[in-house]
């Protein structure tokens, strides 16, 4: 089985130079003296696409040779990834098709079709979206663009946490902690790899929604458990029935723990960011602040300086402001 290394994070920043943003790391002091803390935000927001789904795809389509580049990409995503491999392709001039479930948020589909990509919708709840990318691919020659368990998508993924811990470094801060949003597992082995490479102290924390705990439960279990795809949630991003083949080995050698929020907490959240912060965060880019917010970090002690990846801001406009009125 493939490994990611720091090299190959390392060599994934180069082939991201000058496609992806540098998001910056940003520090709000009404924050700091509400959590007791000192909070160093990576707002991947401001990231191309709106999310750092657009590191790992570009990463990966990068890498495909440009004899086969014609043929064309397949992937599946709720919707980030989607974006970033529609818009990865448009830069790289490949064809791409999405296979998106039928709820995706239209914010998400609009601009999945916006870059380019031709979408195919499934139902999430009978139909099996691997088995239709695998279909399509077969019928076009197309390469299919994992979301997360690729070691080219965590290596892209994991510059996010390269870029964290260096303008860490860069401000004279030691980070006691970085914590960010678990899904498929994409982002926080990449970022963990990145991180701990750089300082071996700190200690990295997922975070899930209660509903879809797989990963809290995986590490507990130490083999991948599964979650039951018949519940929603409002972190349409992280609704992923389990961690990836290459992603849980690292989660599991390199994270602390793995806490989960509710609902209410991440509405919570994505309202304090708005109204504090200024920025407008997706419910499964909040994650990591809504367990700050709630004390569900143990390792997040008084006076520790805390990594904080708000991974994306695809937010829909009406569940925005359905929040923003305290309907959640």
């Amino acid at each position: 089985m493939s490994t990611v290394t720091f090299a190959d994070i390392e060599a994934a920043a180069g082939r991201l130079a000058g496609q992806a943003v540098i998001t910056p790391l940003i520090e709000s002091p009404a924050l700091n003296d509400r959590l007791g803390l000192r909070v160093l935000i990576k707002p991947e927001t401001l990231q191309r696409v709106g999310a750092f789904k657009f590191r790992g795809a570009f990463n990966r389509l990068s890498r495909i040779a440009p004899g086969d580049r014609p043929r064309g990409v397949v992937a599946f995503s709720s919707g980030n990834h989607a974006q970033g491999v529609a818009l990865a392709a448009r830069l790289l001039d490949m064809p791409a098709v999405i296979v998106m479930p039928a709820d995706a948020p239209a914010v998400k589909v609009e601009a999945t079709r916006g870059y380019g990509a031709e979408v195919v919708f499934y139902d999430r709840m009978t139909e099996s979206r691997e088995a239709i990318a695998a279909r399509l691919a077969g019928e076009r020659g197309a390469v299919i663009v994992p979301a997360y368990d690729d070691p080219d998508i965590i290596a892209g993924q994991g510059t996010a946490g390269l870029e964290l811990a260096r303008q860490a470094q860069d401000l004279g801060a030691e980070l006691d902690l970085v914590i960010g949003p678990v899904g498929g597992g994409g982002l926080m082995a990449g970022v963990a790899l990145a991180v701990q490479t750089l300082s071996p102290r700190t200690r990295v924390v997922g975070v899930e929604p209660e509903l879809y705990d797989d990963a809290r439960r995986s590490l507990a279990s130490g083999r991948r458990e599964t979650a039951a795809p018949s519940v929603r949630t409002l972190c349409d991003s992280l609704e992923t029935p389990s961690t990836g083949e290459l992603t849980f080995p690292i989660l599991r050698e390199r994270l602390s723990a793995i806490v989960t929020v509710s609902d209410a907490e991440v509405a919570g959240a994505l309202r304090l960011a708005f109204s504090t912060l200024k920025l407008v965060v997706e419910p499964g880019g909040a994650v990591g602040l809504a367990a700050l917010l709630a004390g569900k970090v143990p390792e997040a002690t008084p006076g520790a300086c805390v990594g904080l990846v708000l991974s994306g801001g695809n937010v829909d406009p009406d569940l925005f402001a359905r929040v923003l009125r305290g309907e959640f």
